[in-house]
């Protein structure tokens, strides 16, 4: 029991998602010394799931490792190339094979459902006691992650809130001499580590819609962005609703072309959705690449600035402050004149 609650503690001692499913592993590997455990997320939209690798620790290993953070998604496994993952998520229960070696499949809850499973191989099939013991630290799992979850995300939307932003720019555009080391980075085909690019998307004329139709009708706007978002972006793209009508995307692209094309299209899904009852609503977009040694601040002004370029220039757009500047349409410190933004 003492060894359980020193799994535990170890467990929710971290805030970092990442780490999060690395310690389970971790914690799994020291009380079942299994042949192998792993964590495996299922990503994407019905009908194009792919399975994600989180974490993965093999008798013998000294670290976990798990799928490159710029793994190409078409190289991930589909979801029926596992037909047993994909039933242990859509039955949320635990499954267990015959071996050798044996292995027994748990579903890895949230509030909102399964979102993946956690795979545990092992030279015997598990005793009853350890099956309850993996069970109880997937309830803290669970639990935990709902707190994350709590703090870390705006209510309305699901989106990451603004507080969670600076730490995730410094965590991710942080130089690394070998980002996708590994065996199964190598196996799944990871492309090299591109730029990030920072967008601001605010929608246009949004005070009409409060004023017009109420804020109820104006929250589930927001909420339906919020979903349009999700469809037009990439898994590891880290999504923000920074307040009001405000929204951040921190993007990983290999250049300004790729970045344009990843706002162009979202913004064209927006103008072509109908939203009820407002019937149609654009979004005016201004990004920026992160600079070497670039500060959370600075990127966010300068996509801000594009933004309020494209806002008083004919809103519905999408503008680069690099092209902007290179045009000399705007500069460092440039103020617009009065415009009715909203």
């Amino acid at each position: 029991m003492s060894e359980l609650v020193d799994r535990l503690a170890d467990l929710t001692a971290h805030r970092d998602r990442d780490v999060l499913d690395v310690s389970l592993v971790g914690a799994l590997c020291e009380l079942l010394a299994p042949i192998l455990v792993a964590v495996h997320r299922c990503l994407g939209d019905e009908g194009t799931e792919r399975w994600l690798t989180r974490a993965r620790m093999a008798a013998g290993d000294v670290a976990a490792s798990a799928d490159g953070a710029w793994t190409d998604v078409e190289q991930l496994p589909r979801l029926d190339e596992r037909p047993a993952w994909r039933d242990c998520l859509r039955s949320e229960v635990p499954l267990s094979f015959d071996g050798p070696p044996a292995t027994t499949l748990f579903p890895l809850a949230t509030d909102s459902g399964a979102v993946g499973v956690l795979e545990l191989r092992t030279e015997l099939p598990l005793l009853p006691s350890e099956r309850r013991s993996v069970s109880s630290i997937l309830r803290i799992y669970r639990n935990f992650q709902g707190l994350l979850d709590y703090s870390e995300r705006d209510t309305l939307t699901g989106l990451l809130n603004r507080k969670t932003f600076d730490d995730a720019f410094l965590k991710l555009t942080v130089p690394s001499p070998n980002p996708d080391a590994g065996p199964m980075a190598e196996r799944r085909g990871a492309i090299a580590a591109p730029a990030h690019y920072i967008g601001v998307i605010d929608i246009d004329h949004f005070k009409r819609v409060n004023d017009n139709f109420g804020h109820l009708i104006g929250d589930e706007v927001l909420l339906l962005l919020s979903r349009l978002m999700r469809g037009s972006f990439r898994y590891h793209d880290r999504l923000y609703r920074f307040g009001g009508e405000e929204f951040v995307v921190l993007l990983r692209c290999a250049d300004d072309a790729g970045a344009a094309l990843a706002f162009e299209r979202l913004r064209s899904n927006v103008a072509q959705y109908a939203f009820p009852q407002v019937s149609r609503i654009t979004v005016s977009v201004g990004y920026t690449a992160v600079h070497p040694n670039d500060t959370p601040s600075r990127a966010f002004q300068r996509a801000d600035k594009a933004v309020y370029y494209a806002k008083g220039n004919g809103r519905d757009q999408v503008r680069s402050h690099a092209a902007l500047v290179a045009a000399g349409l705007l500069e460092d410190g440039h103020q617009d004149g009065d415009v009715e933004l909203f």
